[in-house]
């Protein structure tokens, strides 16, 4: 009798693209498929089981597989914030009709399981926005509120341009130093001068978004101290949120690693450097690495985890061979 080959499928459903992957025991991607938002928060629950189940289906078709196929399967979900959320979420993913074991868990978590080599620590994810899940060698849970501005979470782009815009109002009522940001904002939205600029921003005629947080990273690399501070203030908010996570899981003597997942961590190294220490004042044995894989690579590796397959025995197979069968 020929050996039954298990297969193992991961989900990571973001705010505006969804990424599915299939894995055979061996660690080997065999199957991948994408798509846009399947998030109920963007558009609904209707259309997020209707996305969710066609980007499943196109995955297994890439595969040759079928659901009965599937020994375990892991969901990374944007808007999986709170308690509340968890049944929704369960009918969600029941109507699947999957069959097999499951677990779901914050969009944040697959990147801290595609980027840690035990499969526990911290991971900050920044990139328009924050947020920041750990987990312990138990498998418990450390979260922050990942709701960024409103409780006073920041160190990503859309926090980093607000309060580079507050800079240059500062500078123009000289309650605080000039900056050259102000010639950076006017060039970028066109407006005629510093007064046009602000009362256009307040008027919304003109828009500075998340887009225009390089422009904060050019300013400082020229030397402007005004956005070099900006620059320590987000990786400062960055390694606060790890720290909090830090504190609920007692890391702070032990040694683990960081996950930085997202592409604000590429505009400059003085955000890391500053996270870096923000984060060794609590915890001087933590270790700050970069995430080298699609965070769906952590999801499948959960999808494994459900069927008894321990993280760390996947990890680099799944890693090395999702990058063939995506960059062929």
């Amino acid at each position: 009798m020929i050996p039954m080959t298990n297969y193992y499928l991961g989900v990571d459903v973001g705010n505006t693209k969804s990424h599915a992957l299939i894995a055979n025991e061996q660690g080997q991607a065999i199957g991948f498929g994408e798509t846009g938002t399947a998030s109920w928060e963007a558009i609904g629950w209707r259309d997020a089981s209707a996305v969710l189940g066609a980007l499943i289906d196109q995955t297994l078709a890439s595969a040759g597989l079928s659901k009965a196929d599937i020994a375990g399967a892991g969901f990374g979900l944007a808007g999986y914030d709170w308690p509340e959320d968890e049944e929704p979420h369960r009918q969600l993913i029941d109507s699947l009709d999957l069959g097999a074991p499951y677990a779901m868990v914050n969009d944040a978590m697959p990147g801290l399981l595609a980027g840690s080599t035990t499969g526990w620590g911290v991971a900050v994810s920044a990139g328009t926005s924050v947020n920041c899940r750990g987990r312990d060698r138990q498998g418990r849970v450390g979260r922050v509120t990942g709701s960024a501005q409103l409780f006073g979470e920041h160190g990503a782009a859309n926090e980093l341009v607000a309060k580079a815009m507050q800079a240059v109002a500062r500078a123009w009522t000289l309650q605080g130093p000039p900056t050259t940001l102000t010639q950076a904002f006017i060039a970028a939205t066109g407006a005629k001068d510093a007064i046009d600029l602000l009362a256009g921003l307040a008027r919304e005629r003109y828009h500075l978004t998340p887009a225009h947080a390089p422009l904060v990273f050019d300013v400082a690399a020229a030397g402007d101290p005004v956005a070099q501070e900006l620059l320590i203030w987000a990786g400062e908010g960055l390694g606060s949120l790890a720290n909090g996570v830090i504190r609920q899981l007692h890391f702070e003597n032990v040694a683990f690693e960081v996950v930085l997942a997202g592409s604000f961590y590429k505009g400059s190294p003085r955000v890391v450097e500053a996270m870096r220490e923000t984060i060794h004042a609590l915890a001087p044995r933590a270790k700050l690495v970069r995430l080298q894989a699609p965070p769906v690579v952590g999801a499948t590796l959960l999808g494994a985890e459900q069927a008894g397959v321990p993280i760390h025995a996947l990890r680099e197979a799944l890693i090395v061979s999702t990058g063939r069968l995506l960059n062929g």
